[in-house]
């Protein structure tokens, strides 16, 4: 029987052999790591330095008390690494459902985790919210008192299930995606549905003041999928500071106590009664809902057999210029793409209006709702309340109608979700960002010079086309008079 270098390796984990590395050829495998099985059970694994960690450990259908599993981790941080030992696999046809231990490379760090993926997707992660990181070793251990445990170096805990002396004998993962422990009458102790990450699977549900939650790279901001007792929302939590850019609210205004996610869609119930929809337009049931952590949105996805990936059957948000997060600081967003404005410098070094002022932007306005806000105020109230904030990076001032003289003014702690706006809704907001002093002298003659431009422009063009037509009129009433004095003369 023949077999390429992954297929031997896992052959060789079959039998515990230790792999013949001198008998690899044109293999991309450049680590070997030692992996410990308890009792009794040692053996290598291999590590593929790709995103992926293509070698696949014995997956079985649940774990027993006592068992004990350690992913050994590099001594020198690769970027991109990923180490993966898949452990227990759901009952099901693909795509199925796996449990693994996990070694990311992070920030200079490995962080260690236990993990749940459908396919190739991660939709349940013990580090989501919290990372443990750990060196030299990530051990896995289901002890004989019933408790799930991550463990570093010198049996430093970093995450557990807290389950023991609950009579819990067995991890199990149903064919839900619901990775649980249970006792010997099967009855659960504690399950991956009541720790919800950023992904919701089918059959799940989720009760109110629950949330889903995902983190865009390389910041400090988070989005959060939120079901309240009168709305389902989508919002950016910006330190202290909150910003809905999506929401949907039940016909009649009825309350809502849970979600689930079923063959139709995402459902929403008020009790026993069903009140509200977000359906799924896809060819196949949705598998699972998942709050993007680059874009923020909403999304539910069903599996193509047919392409073999999931695909997308519904989005909360199908304009990217309606995404929190669309542009950089500072940015607006366009049909054409990102324009910037200029702030002069750092505003970090100003505060309660020293040596600040408010710029107007005419025809945009933020996607952002929430935050601080006051109502029944001025312009120059709302002004005068972002200028005197030191944490307050722009506000929007927003009338009923042009006849008003007072509105309600939001204050935002960054210069993020805004987007071009045209007809009523240009007029009626007012969004202001905070520069520095003199700015606004710049941007208002920049302004002024491109109007001056346009009209040059259009005035030139008017002239050229008049002069064409002139031209071309003249020579055709010449030749009419020549052709009329020619016949004349006949």
């Amino acid at each position: 029987m023949q077999m390429n270098a992954v297929t031997y390796a896992f052959w060789n984990i079959i039998s515990a052999q230790p792999f013949p590395w001198n008998r690899i050829q044109d293999c991309t495998i450049s680590h070997c790591l030692p992996i410990d099985f308890m009792p009794e059970m040692k053996f290598y694994f291999v590590f593929i330095l790709q995103l992926h960690f293509l070698a696949q450990a014995i997956s079985d259908s649940e774990i027993q008390i006592g068992y004990q599993v350690t992913l050994a981790i590099p001594t020198e941080y690769t970027k991109g690494f990923t180490g993966r030992a898949f452990l227990i696999e759901a009952e099901q046809m693909p795509p199925m459902f796996r449990a693994a231990i996990n070694v990311e490379a992070v920030d200079q760090k490995y962080s260690c985790s236990l993990d749940v993926f459908l396919a190739d997707v991660r939709v349940w992660s013990s580090g989501h919210l919290s990372r443990f990181y750990a060196t030299e070793k990530c051990v896995l251990e289901l002890t004989k008192d019933g408790d799930l445990r991550l463990k570093g170096q010198k049996e430093r805990v970093g995450w557990r299930s807290g389950t023991s002396g609950q009579g819990v004998e067995r991890l199990y993962l149903l064919r839900t995606g619901n990775l649980v422990l249970v006792d010997a009458g099967n009855f659960i102790k504690w399950q991956t549905f009541n720790f919800p990450t950023d992904v919701m699977l089918w059959g799940q549900s989720l009760s109110s003041q629950t949330r889903l939650t995902s983190f865009p790279k390389n910041s400090t901001m988070s989005y959060s999928f939120e079901i309240q007792y009168n709305k389902i929302a989508l919002y950016l939590n910006v330190d202290k500071w909150k910003y809905s850019y999506w929401e949907l609210r039940p016909a009649g205004d009825q309350n809502i106590t849970h979600l689930q996610l079923t063959s139709n869609g995402l459902v929403i119930f008020n009790g026993r009664q069903k009140v509200g929809r977000v359906a799924s337009i896809g060819p196949d049931p949705p598998r699972f809902l998942t709050l993007g952590g680059s874009t923020g949105n909403l999304g539910l996805y069903y599996y193509s057999t047919e392409k073999r990936k999931f695909e997308a059957s519904f989005q909360a948000i199908n304009s990217t210029c309606d995404l929190p997060l669309a542009c950089e600081p500072h940015g607006i967003c366009t049909s054409s793409g990102c324009s910037h404005f200029n702030i002069k410098g750092d505003l970090d070094d100003l505060c309660g209006g020293r040596g600040t002022e408010m710029m107007e932007l005419e025809g945009v306005a933020s996607v952002l709702n929430g935050g601080v806000y006051q109502a029944n105020v001025t312009k120059k109230e709302c002004v005068d309340l972002c200028l005197d904030d030191c944490t307050c990076a722009a506000t929007q001032y927003a009338v009923a109608d042009e006849d008003s003289r007072k509105g309600q003014c939001s204050l935002y702690r960054m210069a993020r979700g805004i987007k071009k706006v045209e007809g009523e809704g240009g007029r009626r907001a007012i969004y202001m960002a905070k520069v520095r002093k003199g700015t606004t002298d710049e941007h208002g003659k920049n302004s002024r010079l491109k109007k001056w431009m346009i009209i040059l422009i259009v005035v030139v063009d008017g002239f050229i086309l008049f002069a064409v037509l002139g031209g071309l009129g003249y020579c055709v009433i010449r030749k009419r008079r020549n052709a009329a004095s020619r016949q004349a003369a006949n």
